[in-house]
């Protein structure tokens, strides 16, 4: 078959219009196309009153060698790649000590499936509950502010990811379509099977509830096992080697595999692995304010005289600024039609997230806007300095918040004016459990607020309303990725520690649900390739 990329056709084109289009872009007769089929398909709004559909086609034709050789200098006509994923091993019964999973995020919860479905049994180690009980501790802070530092948005089934938009986009290279495996793995588990051809997939978290529940339940019927409570508090890793792990409850397991998924919040678990002398370094990462708008507003704003559209939905946006000063501010998982929500994990601390469930249908679009941060802006001689500049940014939205786990909140006109704010206007900011209005200028640092004083205007220049002067910001956003990397070599394993493989957003690897599956399943490919002895049966080449 032939793939055909950037077919464009008008947003309302009719149901003959692709066939047509198809015909024109390979020059033959539309008698020559035997099918097709919708690979991707996308939309270009940069000219909001002539929106374009962007498609990806796979198409078979009556000869498609020789239109491949006489379209060999056109970079849009190509031969359809084969997108099947090929397990690298299969083992014919378990192996003895098990491979481990710690974690049951993204990263961890596809490092299991695979390792399962490669034979090789994983146990998984997850600290939080099942998603479904996780979900009834999540509520709890949001609606009477009750925190379970071990059952939140952070930590449990499912990892952070669960409670957002459930976004499965990225722009991570991706040469041997691992992504498609995440997608087609997620479908068969319940989610929407348009994932597989919109160019922004996403599930929703309610939705996403269900799917991780069916993944962890065939994880499970192929032999592996998940163990959910378990908190890893200790590692063996005598002569620079895994030899085993210890939990809080006292349990030990023997293992020489153990693919380390714990997700950015893990602060506890980097302190140990620190202590025990695991190699990681500090790394940069953002931190800033939710910023809500009407989504009507984001809507008209990117889509004109098409907003509301059926194949459009929802409007998102992506926005940059490079600040007079240096600094990088820029919009960070973006939730159209949705909330802002609490995504603490520890006591006296406060932080925000988004989330949009599946129908995307709330009044508000809520983005983070954050600043960059690198190891300079928190010096010190421990790795560990970038979580303590979480923390006190953290405690100071806490405080300013009233120490109810509400969180500081201001309206954009007072924000750029150095002014504080006594209450909302037209615009009602979503956070649960509350919002306490006050001056944001003294929930970061001073470089911070500087840098989104100077972007929130570039950014009206971007997207038409963006400095309505109703428009809440809430604080504070701080775990857009951890602040250190576990680092590892190319086989995947820590760069001192054999046995160890560090994963996903935990690792520093990774951010994002897509992302951190698909680390996870390099993981585990890792793993079973070192479990094997290198065997490659049955891999692609």
């Amino acid at each position: 078959m032939l793939r055909l990329l950037e077919v464009r056709l008008p947003l309302d084109h009719d149901e003959n219009a692709l066939r047509a289009a198809i015909a024109r872009a390979l020059r033959v007769p539309p008698s020559a196309i035997r099918s097709y089929t919708i690979a991707r398909r996308g939309y270009d709004a940069r000219k909001p009153d002539r929106i374009m559909l962007v498609y990806a086609l796979d198409v078979a034709t009556r000869d498609d060698a020789r239109l491949l050789a006489r379209h060999r200098h056109d970079t849009r006509i190509i031969a359809s790649p084969d997108t099947r994923y090929l397990p690298p091993v299969h083992a014919s019964r378990p192996m003895h000590p098990r491979p481990v999973v710690v974690g049951l995020g993204p990263a961890g919860l596809f490092a299991g499936l695979l390792l399962a479905q490669m034979g090789l049994c994983p146990i998984i180690l997850e600290r939080g509950k099942p998603v479904r009980e996780r979900t009834r501790d999540t509520f709890a802070l949001w609606r009477r502010k009750a925190l379970n530092p071990e059952s939140n948005v952070q930590f449990g089934e499912g990892g952070a990811g669960t409670f957002s938009d459930g976004k499965l986009h990225s722009q991570i290279s991706d040469p041997h379509h691992y992504g498609r495996k995440v997608l087609e793995e997620f479908v068969r588990a319940g989610a929407p099977p348009e994932i597989l051809t919109i160019s922004k997939p996403h599930i929703g978290t309610f939705r996403l509830v269900g799917v991780v529940e069916r993944m962890r339940a065939t994880i499970e019927e192929l032999g592996g096992e998940v163990h959910f409570e378990s908190r890893v508090i200790d590692i063996d890793r005598t002569g620079g080697a895994m030899r085993g792990l210890t939990l809080a409850d006292g349990r030990s397991l023997e293992t020489r595999h153990v693919i380390l998924a714990i997700g950015h919040s893990a602060r506890d678990t980097f302190v140990m692995l620190r202590d025990r002398g695991v190699f990681m370094e500090p790394k940069p990462f953002s931190i800033g304010l939710r910023i809500e708008h009407p989504q009507p507003l984001i809507d008209r704003a990117r889509f004109g005289r098409h907003a509301g559209h059926p194949l459009l939905g929802a409007a998102d946006y992506k926005l940059a600024h490079h600040t007079t000063g240096g600094r990088s501010v820029y919009s960070f998982c973006m939730c159209p039609g949705g909330t802002v929500v609490a995504a603490a994990s520890e006591p006296g601390r406060v932080v925000t997230n988004g989330m949009s469930q599946y129908s995307r249908n709330e009044r508000n679009a809520n983005s983070a806007i954050v600043v960059g941060v690198t190891p300079a802006d928190f010096p010190g001689n421990d790795v560990l300095a970038g979580v303590a500049f979480q923390r006190h940014w953290e405690e100071r939205a806490f405080a300013l918040g009233g120490g109810t786990y509400e969180a500081p909140a201001q309206r954009l006109t007072d924000f750029l004016a150095g002014r504080p704010s006594h209450g909302p206007g037209d615009v009602i900011p979503s956070y649960q459990p509350g919002v306490r209005f006050g001056d944001l200028r003294e929930a970061l640092p001073a470089y911070a607020i500087d840098a989104l004083r100077e972007a929130l205007p570039a950014f009206a220049r971007k997207i038409a309303g963006f400095t309505l002067p109703d428009a809440v910001l809430t604080g504070v956003e701080t775990r857009t990725s951890a602040p250190i990397r576990i680092t590892r070599n190319d086989d995947h394993q820590s760069r001192n520690t054999r046995g160890l493989y560090p994963t996903g957003e935990g690792a520093g690897y990774a951010g994002g649900i897509l992302s951190a599956a698909v680390d996870g399943i390099k993981a585990a490919e890792a793993v079973a390739r070192s479990l094997t002895a290198g065997g490659l049966a049955g891999k692609k080449p």
